[in-house]
C-alpha cells in the first residue's frame, strides 16, 4: 500500500512538473511582473515620482530577465534600496543564477543584493535599532539572498543532468547499433567461410566426379545425366562465389565463432578428398584449437583447388613444427590431363591469408618450378 502511494505521489509530481513546463514563459513573466509591482503596492516606502519609478523600471524589467539577466539584476537594486520589495530582487537574482556558471558572479550580485536591502534609506531613517546598519541585519540579509542563489544553481544543475541523461542514452542507443553491426558481421563472415569451406568442398567434389563418369561412361544416356550433373554443380558453384563474395564485404574482418573441424578429422579428410594424397608428420594434441582448425582449413582448401585445376596430380600433406610455431604443407605435382572450366574466385587463399593474420601467422602460396603448386601455413602453437 505504501509503495503504490509512493508511485502515485512520484506520478503526480512528474505530471504537475510538464504541466508547468507547458506554460508559455511570456505568460510566466508577465505573472511575475504582477506579482511584483503588487508587491511594492503593499510594502511602497517611497512614493515619491523618483522612487515610484525606480520601482516602475524593476517590475518591468522581469519581462525580458531571460535575455538579460544580468542587467535585470542590476535595474532592481536601486528599488530594492528605496523601496521594501521582494518579489523583483528575488526573482532577478534566480534568474541569473539559473542561467549563469560564474560563481564568482552570483557571489557579488548577492552580496549586492544583501546590501541593498540591509542599508537603511533614507539614511537618516529611524527605526528597529535606529535603522542602524548592524552585522545581524547584512548576515539575515545575505542569507535571504543565497536562497535564490542555490535555488537557481539546483534547477540549472537538474537541467545540464538531464541533458547528459539523454546524452548518455543517445550513445547507449549508438553503441547497442554498433554492437548489433558487429554481431551481424561476425556471423555474416562465418557464413562466408562455412559456405566456401564446407558446401562449396562437397559441391565442387560433386563437379569433378561427375566430370570423370561423363568422360568413362560408354553410355550416352549416362554420360547425358553426367554432363547434367556437372554442369548444375558448376552453376551452383558459381553462384556460391558470388554469395561468398557479397557476404565478405558486408562481413569483415572477423572470426568464426562455432566449432570448427580439428586436426584429428584431417585423414578422413584426405582419404575422402577423391585425389591420390598423402598425409606426413603429426602434431602434438596440445595445439590450441583455433591453430588445429586453420591448418584443417588450409588442407581442405589446398585439396580442393587440386581436385579443381590439377586433375591426376598427386598431393602431399605434411605437418610439422618448429619450435613455439606449427605448420602444415600441402605440395602437389604438375596436372596430367586439362582442368574442367570450373569457376573461381581464390577467395580460399584470401580467406586463408585472413586467417593466418588473425592468428599473427604467415600464409604463402605459388607454383613450384616442376609444374606443382604448394601452399604452407605457419602459425603459433597456442594461438588464439
Amino acid at each position: 500500500m505504501t509503495g503504490t502511494t509512493g508511485t502515485a505521489r512520484t506520478t503526480a509530481r512528474l505530471e504537475g512538473r510538464q504541466l508547468w513546463e507547458r506554460v508559455p514563459a511570456p505568460l510566466i513573466d508577465a505573472g511575475l511582473v504582477a506579482l511584483a509591482a503588487l508587491d511594492l503596492l503593499l510594502n511602497l516606502s517611497d512614493d515619491t515620482p523618483p522612487g515610484l519609478a525606480l520601482a516602475a523600471v524593476a517590475c518591468a524589467a522581469l519581462a525580458v530577465r531571460r535575455r538579460f539577466p544580468l542587467v535585470v539584476f542590476l535595474l532592481t537594486l536601486p528599488a530594492t534600496l528605496v523601496q521594501d520589495t521582494l518579489v523583483a530582487p528575488i526573482t532577478a537574482l534566480y534568474t541569473l543564477a539559473e542561467r549563469s556558471r560564474d560563481r564568482r558572479l552570483l557571489a557579488v550580485c548577492a552580496i549586492l543584493s544583501a546590501l541593498a536591502t540591509a542599508i537603511p534609506w533614507p539614511p537618516d531613517r529611524g527605526g528597529w535599532l535606529g535603522r542602524t546598519w548592524t552585522l545581524l541585519d547584512f548576515v539575515y540579509t545575505l542569507a535571504t539572498a543565497a536562497a535564490p542563489v542555490l535555488l537557481g544553481q539546483l534547477v540549472q544543475a537538474r537541467r545540464d543532468l538531464s541533458q547528459r541523461l539523454v546524452e548518455i542514452e543517445e550513445a547507449r542507443e549508438h553503441e547497442r547499433a554498433l554492437h548489433a553491426q558487429a554481431v551481424l558481421a561476425r556471423e555474416r563472415a562465418q557464413l562466408a567461410r562455412e559456405m566456401h569451406d564446407v558446401v562449396s568442398h562437397q559441391v565442387s567434389l560433386i563437379a569433378v566426379q561427375a566430370g570423370a563418369v561423363q568422360i568413362a561412361a560408354k553410355d550416352a544416356e549416362t554420360r547425358e545425366a553426367a554432363r547434367t550433373i556437372r554442369s548444375l554443380s558448376v552453376g551452383t558453384l558459381d553462384e556460391l562465389r558470388s554469395m561468398v563474395t557479397l557476404l565478405r564485404a558486408s562481413g569483415g574482418d572477423v572470426t568464426e565463432l562455432t566449432p570448427q573441424p580439428t586436426l584429428a578429422d584431417l585423414r578422413k579428410l584426405v582419404a575422402s578428398s577423391g585425389i591420390e594424397a598423402e598425409l606426413k608428420g603429426e602434431l602434438s594434441p596440445t595445439v590450441g584449437t583455433p591453430a588445429q582448425r586453420a591448418l584443417y582449413r588450409t588442407v581442405q582448401e589446398a585439396l580442393t583447388n587440386v581436385r579443381k585445376h590439377a586433375p591426376g596430380a598427386r598431393a602431399t600433406v605434411e605437418l610439422w613444427h618448429g619450435g613455439p610455431e606449427v605448420g602444415v604443407t600441402v605440395t602437389n605435382t604438375a596436372p596430367t590431363r586439362p582442368a574442367l572450366p570450373l569457376p573461381g574466385a581464390h577467395q580460399g587463399l584470401v580467406g586463408l591469408k585472413e586467417r593466418a593474420d588473425i592468428l599473427h601467422g604467415t600464409f604463402e602460396s605459388g607454383p613450384t618450378s616442376d609444374g606443382g603448386y604448394r601452399v604452407r601455413m605457419r602459425i603459433p602453437a597456442h594461438a588464439e
